[in-house]
């Protein structure tokens, strides 16, 4: 069975840090560039960052530049999102998808697989 689930979402202060995990089972992540999106109430569903299928080539949203870090990890079938620096803008429901390309990009069309998401809430 084909599964994606991302973990390590909370709820962190202004200025704090969490690290987001995605999780594949029943396929391997490392032939598939692999993005992360998140989506505020009442907002459109907006791409963070991605990256490659090789991991050399990655990208970030102006918003997160400097503060998120992406990478993955593809003996463990993993992809990884630290953040830092974490704003109350930041709050949202953040998902990884599986990307129909190598490269990646930040069209939502070009993915094709999504996690169920995990909740991000900055607040103090």
């Amino acid at each position: 069975q084909l599964q994606l689930v991302e973990s390590g979402g909370g709820l962190v202060q202004p200025g704090g840090s969490l690290r987001l995990s995605c999780a594949a089972s029943g396929f391997t992540l490392a032939y598939y560039a692999i993005g992360w999106f998140r989506q505020a109430p009442g907002k459109e569903r907006e791409g963070v960052s991605y990256i490659s299928s090789s991991g050399r080539s990655t990208d970030y949203a102006d918003s997160v530049k400097g503060r998120f870090t992406i990478s993955r990890d593809n003996a463990k079938n993993t992809v990884v999102l630290q953040m830092n620096s974490l704003k109350p803008e930041d709050t949202a429901v953040y998902y990884c998808a599986v990307s129909q390309r190598r490269l990646g990009s930040f069209r939502v069309f070009e993915y094709n697989y999504w996690g169920q998401g995990t909740q991000v809430t900055v607040s103090s």
